[in-house]
């Protein structure tokens, strides 16, 4: 009797071994779930930097200017999880990629009232290289972080497009860059931007934020490049990002044929509010001008030329 007892005991105490054994397994293998859905937005996805390749048509466009590729960088953020390494990384891959022209649209910073970070992202900036020059507007960011400062920088980087334009050059042909004021915190300026350009010439604006195309303007312009958005940072499968930082919610990212003009939104590089990106990798967006045919609804899809990884053994999180 004894013996019998002491047996059922010895399996009770196995039995609840297993159970919590079980447990614990359940338990482990929850969490690592919950870490994985957490940190992937976080610490993966934010960082799995991509180059796309995008053809873009542009209403008359010389032929001289057909296949012309512009690499745009926007929305960098530099500051928390964006350390300057990661910013440094990012340039030398935008010097490295075959190119005619770059264009920058803004948000270089992530700060408020402050100047440290601006003063720390310009110097990196002012290496960007393009054989036919480089070209950069402000975001909001920017303007919040501080507004002088950040229109010093621009003015003596040699980039500075607000409220101007430039010619460039292809032989006989010419098209024209010119750049607006952010939408939230400058003025447009967009007719001011162009007054001196004759009419009849392809103009493409920088503009940081897309709503910027729905202003009241007069000129003519046969492309927009813009960023902000980000894509959203988080998009839903058949649905969408479901918060944009824009009033018209068509602007999320890609080629959008508006009322007024063709508008392309890049999905930017950094992050705002919330540090995760999911199903919204960021990207160096390589735009590819090519001729509008007559009659002929253009889109575009996103190739992906490689990835813009982390060199080996390069931290995600540390400044430097």
């Amino acid at each position: 009797m004894c013996a019998r007892i002491g047996f059922q005991q010895g399996c009770s105490v196995i039995d609840a071994v297993g159970m919590n054994r079980r447990s614990f397994l359940k338990r482990c293998l929850l969490s690592a779930a919950a870490a994985g859905v957490i940190g992937y937005p976080l610490f993966v996805e934010r960082y799995r930097f991509q180059v796309n390749r995008y053809d873009v048509p542009v209403a008359g466009l010389p032929p001289k200017f057909e296949g012309f590729t512009v690499v745009h960088l926007t929305d960098l953020h530099y500051g928390p999880l964006m350390p300057l390494a990661v910013v440094r990384h990012l340039i030398r891959r935008a010097n490295a990629i075959e190119k005619d022209m770059i264009v920058c649209t803004g948000d270089y910073v992530h700060e408020h009232n402050r100047t440290k970070q601006i003063d720390r992202v310009w110097p990196e900036l002012v290496k960007l290289q393009a054989p036919h020059g480089v070209y950069s507007v402000l975001g909001n960011h920017d303007h919040w972080a501080d507004t002088r400062k950040s229109l010093d920088w621009l003015r003596t980087s040699g980039q500075d497009v607000r409220h101007r334009a430039v010619p460039i050059n292809r032989g006989s042909a010419r098209i024209w860059i010119g750049g607006a004021g952010d939408f939230w915190e400058d003025a447009p300026g967009i007719d001011q931007a162009f007054r001196t350009v004759p009419p009849g010439e392809t103009k493409i604006l920088l503009a940081h934020n897309p709503d910027t195309v729905d202003t009241a303007y007069h000129t003519r312009i046969q492309l927009v490049i813009s960023g902000h958005t980000h894509g959203g940072q988080v998009v839903v499968p058949f649905w969408g990002p479901p918060i944009l930082p824009v009033l018209n919610k068509k602007y999320s990212s890609g080629l959008i044929h508006t009322q007024k003009t063709t508008l392309f939104i890049s999905r930017g590089l950094g992050w705002a509010i919330v540090p995760v990106r999911l199903n919204c990798l960021p990207e160096l967006a390589v735009i590819r001008l090519v001729r509008q045919q007559r009659g002929v609804d253009a889109g575009i899809s996103p190739r992906v030329l490689q990835r813009a990884s982390l060199p080996a053994g390069q931290t995600k999180s540390g400044r430097s």
